[in-house]
């Protein structure tokens, strides 16, 4: 497992994010590892400190970082699985021991500031250096009070715009799940999608490196945009049109050719209102437009549907379940 893979887990299962299957591969591995009895989610940050550097210290010992290295013969018969247990055990303990600097800072929520934005609103964020962050609705950010060491390292969930100070001794660093942009100063964009499994940087202003862990995956300038699966670890580099993509900013939405289904998860993101398709076949339809930002849901609705020959309707839960034959 990478840095960037138990830095990602672990931020998920500290914030409630996590999946099941997630949240039992932590809860096996903390068991695993000298807290047999008491779960992770019931300790208090105190006790959680405690646990966390006595394990500290068990892994610097049981690795041999501050000893003298000792081997034990085993009997013959007993080798290949002693080397085994051994190696599996070395792998483990040096996984964590690399991984420790920045999983602790993880693990210490005072020592970064988090912001989460509500749905179907924005905020702003001026960092200590006088960068500018503009967040998204339900997006998520985590940044020091002050950048103290050789980089500017942040932590976001979600979409935002980044206006980045220049600062050739300092680089800035995003962390958005797996994926890395580094940069030194540039206004850009990254976009976060969970349903979709992509993260997408896209530039406004300078230069921008992307990496997925120690994978680089290009380097882009105004008007271009890498999207990165997260799933397939497929990337594609491209030339786009910067305007849509930060519409977000004033609250306008641009549809640019855009097929219906493509529609549904924007407006999903910006009404927080599931939207699903009683035909297949109409979300394939493609749409041309602008909603501005006074414009409700409904009269959005009213007009996609006039253009796709589709209709609409509203569940008692509030969901909305679109219908027609479809586009030819």
């Amino acid at each position: 497992m990478s840095r960037i893979d138990i830095e990602y887990l672990m931020d998920r299962y500290l914030n409630g994010e996590a999946s099941a299957q997630e949240i039992e591969q932590v809860e096996s591995w903390l068991e695993q590892h000298g807290n047999p009895e008491s779960g992770w989610n019931e300790m208090d940050k105190a006790s959680r400190g405690k646990w966390l550097d006595s394990l500290y210290t068990d892994i610097q010992a049981s690795a041999g970082i501050n000893d003298p290295k000792v081997i034990r013969m085993r009997p013959a018969g007993n080798l290949w699985r002693g080397v085994a247990a051994a190696a599996a055990m070395l792998a483990v303990f040096f996984t964590i021991y690399q991984e420790w600097p920045l999983l602790h800072s993880k693990l210490y929520p005072d020592k970064l500031v988090a912001i989460k934005v509500p749905a179907n609103q924005q905020s702003q964020v001026i960092l200590s250096d006088g960068s500018k962050i503009s967040l998204n609705s339900t997006s998520r950010l985590q940044y020091p009070k002050a950048f103290s060491g050789k980089t500017r390292e942040v932590y976001l969930s979600g979409e935002a715009y980044f206006d980045i100070v220049h600062n050739a001794a300092k680089p800035f660093i995003i962390h958005t799940g797996k994926v890395i942009t580094t940069v030194l100063g540039t206004a850009f964009n990254i976009k976060e999608d969970g349903r979709q499994h992509t993260v997408i940087v896209t530039v406004a202003r300078g230069k921008v490196s992307v990496a997925n862990g120690g994978q680089a995956l290009g380097v882009i300038t105004p008007n271009q945009q890498i999207s990165f699966n997260t799933v397939s670890y497929q990337h594609l580099q491209r030339v786009i049109d910067i305007k849509p993509v930060i519409a977000w900013l004033e609250s306008d939405i641009h549809f640019d050719d855009m097929t219906f289904a493509a529609v549904a998860l924007q407006l999903q993101q910006r009404f927080n209102v599931k939207i699903s398709f009683a035909n297949e076949k109409i979300k394939n339809c493609r749409f041309t437009g602008t909603a501005l930002k006074a414009d409700k849901l409904d009269k959005i609705l009213n007009v996609l549907c006039a253009f796709n020959n589709a209709t609409y309707r509203a569940e008692g839960n509030g969901n909305i379940i679109i219908d027609g034959p479809g586009c030819k």
